[in-house]
């Protein structure tokens, strides 16, 4: 037996509830309970704003306050702590531009002495080798001085060898020696 007030399953699988049994209407719209909620209504919004400017929203000012007082706190750290950064940068820059300096002055120095040390032991290196040209230069005319004098008696030998060979008698040696002197380039000493 099915039992008037059950409920019937639709077609979708939910379960109908008969409109009878709650009543007519929505309830914020009828007229027997209009005043009694309209009343409800303004107490509770009243109790709300009420709560809300002497509770809630002074603690949030006051917490919004005390994060802006610690950002406002935090940027000007920050803006300290740029500057000394900054100062830090422009102390650690003038520094490292007087090393700079310091170490072209060192290395110009150095160059310097280097240049003057080697033109020191090039002029020293270029008088020891005129001395030492000098001397050769004087050595090399005293040897061909010498070699020529040689030449002399070893030509006037090998003509009077020849000349003897040739006709069997030896030629007077102070002849061969005139005969070599008119024949030779006359050279200034």
């Amino acid at each position: 037996m099915a039992q008037p007030h059950a409920p019937a399953p639709n077609t979708e699988g939910m379960i109908q509830v008969p409109a009878s049994e709650h009543g007519g209407g929505f309830p914020p719209f009828e007229s027997s309970t209009f005043v009694a909620q309209t009343l409800w209504l303004a107490l509770s919004f009243g109790l709300l704003y009420y709560l809300m400017s002497k509770i809630a929203l002074p603690q949030i000012a006051g917490i919004l306050h005390d994060r802006q007082a610690r950002l406002s706190g935090d940027l000007d750290q920050a803006a300290r702590a740029k500057s000394e950064a900054d100062g830090a940068r422009d102390t650690y820059e003038r520094a490292l531009k007087d090393a700079q300096d310091k170490a072209k002055g060192i290395a110009q120095a150095t160059r310097e002495q280097l240049a003057s040390e080697a033109e020191t032991r090039r002029k020293s290196l270029e008088a020891d080798l005129a001395t030492k040209l000098a001397e050769a230069e004087g050595q090399i005319r005293s040897r061909t001085a010498t070699a020529m004098g040689s030449v002399r008696e070893v030509a006037a030998d090998a003509a009077t060898a020849i000349v003897e060979r040739l006709t069997g008698h030896a030629p007077d040696r102070s002849a061969v020696e005139a005969a070599y002197d008119r024949t030779r380039p006359q050279t200034a000493h």
